[in-house]
């Protein structure tokens, strides 16, 4: 299968815990994502333009802290106008953004970018509650399929 997510040719890093039975590869989470993903887990500055044909939109740090949490590696940030970060992944050497395609056509800049924590993120309690909910919703549908 091709994906569209940027680095989706290399990212074949191999989960690093079996917490959530059946992602094995970043791949094999981006699918499961598809169905999970929503209007409660975008940004809320985002959600009037969230749709499902942008379902990515809004999901970068919530994502990136969850890519972690399963493959390791860091979360980096691409700061972007309006001073926000998209965040993405890097496992291994491997840089992959499994929310990239909400930015279309537009190129990113991987590397100009600043190491981002959870810890600073989370303290956005609506982020974490994000965070949180879609953690939950991965385990409930992997339990489904």
């Amino acid at each position: 299968m091709e994906y569209r997510f940027y680095g989706w040719e290399t990212a074949t890093q191999p989960a690093l815990n079996t917490e959530y039975k059946g992602i094995s590869t970043p791949q094999s989470l981006y699918d499961a994502l598809l169905n999970i993903w929503c209007e409660y887990t975008c940004a809320p500055r985002l959600r009037e333009e969230w749709s499902k044909e942008n379902i990515t939109l809004g999901q970068c740090s919530i994502t990136s802290f969850l890519v972690q949490d399963i493959f390791g590696g860091r979360v980096y940030g691409i700061l972007r106008p309006g001073g926000n970060y998209h965040c993405f992944n890097v496992v291994d050497g491997v840089k992959f953004d499994l929310t990239s395609e909400q930015f279309g056509d537009e190129v990113l800049d991987y590397e100009h970018v600043e190491e981002q924590f959870r810890e600073e993120h989370f303290k956005k309690t609506e982020k974490k509650e994000r965070y949180e909910y879609l953690c939950k919703e991965l385990k409930e549908y992997l339990n489904r399929v």
